[in-house]
């Protein structure tokens, strides 16, 4: 493996890993925030927000579609917007987020656009969002499924919905095209997968209502709304895994909302010991402080139903499962395969890396755990959430390693490597 790039990163080993960590802002939440307030009347301030590379895409493309944001470090001041641009190009860099709800968005304000991004971004399916967007009345078209995407002004009318792939993506977008179509729109899922569009869009005054898999909504008037998001659970998990191989380790602050839990249904089944205190609610959003402490593991069984809430945490519970005793199989996951890596192809290729086994099935992983693993030199393959969870891999290992595009983490976590090696100067290195 070539390790040359200057995005290459030694990651150390370390016998102990302790601390306590604020976390970057939810990048879900951050995301919806911007989007939902632009397009709303008034002024909002949107505090702790996340500036990585995928939510600065969408700051990009509303401000291309005329939104007026003001940015001072992780606080935005976004103007509600009452007309935006048409006829615009949007680029959505390598932001499947941005990209999906973004071409509901445009459908329901009547907007034409051209929606692209980078080749990552190109890659992934993108028919998922315009074929429901259709029954509605969308004018969406898709390239051979894929972007560039190009929406088309069309009149819209509520209709039912039903999701073959529980996928928050698709149904926001539903749900954003619904809020200005004429009628009833429903959604509904077959799996509950997370609700922090049908939150935000609650407490700017939508007209919505959540009943289990089913979500309804009616033409709607937004008013903009402050929004102070939590730390991002999918951010924290990385340092909550280090706590449970490595020491002990405490997240401040961090989301909790039920659709996004599914790492600590995991850390539950797999014996991880932790616990959530100073639990409190901001902006209809629950949050609390994680206490993990270095835990033995055992072999989990995780399976379609569990997947939705745990989704983006999918690699880094196979790395932990990778630490545990026995042997663990994970189903129904078939989603990993269109995210910025196919992951469950790179998720096996880096646990062979660290010296693990890990089979590829169609929808998912079995791993033989081995409690300890040797390290060595890993992959990125351009996708943040494998980078970040070979560093995990690697400072648990024996002796530590490489990754190669190291660099990728930036998207969603900007400040991850400086937080890694901030705790490691307090822990002991390992052989």
């Amino acid at each position: 493996m070539l390790l040359n790039g200057s995005d290459a990163r030694r990651i150390r080993s370390q016998a102990r890993f302790e601390g306590e960590f604020e976390l970057p802002g939810d990048k879900s939440i951050t995301h919806r925030a911007i989007m939902l307030n632009a397009g709303a009347e008034g002024t909002a301030t949107i505090a702790h927000a996340l500036m990585g590379g995928d939510c600065l895409s969408t700051c990009q493309c509303m401000r291309a579609l005329g939104a007026e944001i003001d940015i001072d470090g992780d606080t935005l001041c976004v103007h509600g917007t009452p007309r935006f641009r048409t006829g615009v190009n949007l680029n959505c860099g390598n932001s499947g987020t941005t990209m999906r709800l973004l071409t509901g968005f445009c459908a329901g304000k009547g907007i034409e656009a051209k929606l692209f991004g980078d080749e990552s971004l190109s890659a992934r399916p993108m028919a998922r969002v315009a074929s429901p967007l259709s029954l509605l009345g969308a004018d969406v078209r898709t390239t051979d499924g894929h972007a560039p995407v190009y929406v088309l002004p069309a009149p819209l009318h509520g209709a039912e919905v039903r999701l073959s792939v529980a996928s928050a993506q698709v149904k926001s977008a539903v749900l954003l095209a619904g809020i200005s179509a004429e009628g009833r729109t429903v959604v509904v899922e077959p799996q509950k997968a997370r609700d922090h569009t049908e939150r935000l869009l609650a407490a700017m005054g939508a007209d919505i209502r959540t009943d289990g898999n089913r979500t309804e909504v009616g033409k709607s008037r937004l008013r903009a709304v402050d929004v102070c998001v939590p730390s991002d659970i999918s951010s924290a998990a990385y340092f909550m895994a280090l706590g449970a191989l490595r020491g002990r380790t405490l997240c401040k602050n961090v989301g909790l909302n039920p659709t996004r839990t599914g790492i600590l249904t995991a850390f539950d089944r797999l014996g991880v010991k932790y616990s959530v205190l100073n639990r409190r609610v901001s902006g209809g959003e629950e949050t609390g402080d994680i206490l993990v402490e270095k835990s033995p593991m055992q072999g989990i069984v995780l399976t379609a139903e569990d997947v939705p809430s745990m989704i983006d945490e999918l690699p880094l519970v196979a790395l932990l499962c990778a630490y545990a005793d026995g042997e663990s199989r994970i189903s129904g996951a078939g989603e990993l395969r269109v995210k910025e890596s196919d992951r469950i192809r790179t998720v096996c290729e880096l646990i062979a890396a660290l010296g693990g086994i890990c089979i590829e099935t169609e929808d998912g992983f079995i791993i033989r755990g081995k409690k300890s693993l040797p390290g060595g030199d890993v992959d990125s393959y351009l996708d943040h959430r494998i980078a970040m969870t070979a560093a995990v891999g690697l400072t648990a290992s024996e002796k530590g390693g490489n990754i190669r595009g190291a660099g990728c983490c930036a998207i969603s976590f900007p400040g991850f490597f400086r937080m890694l090696e901030g705790a490691e100067k307090g822990a002991g290195e390992g052989a």
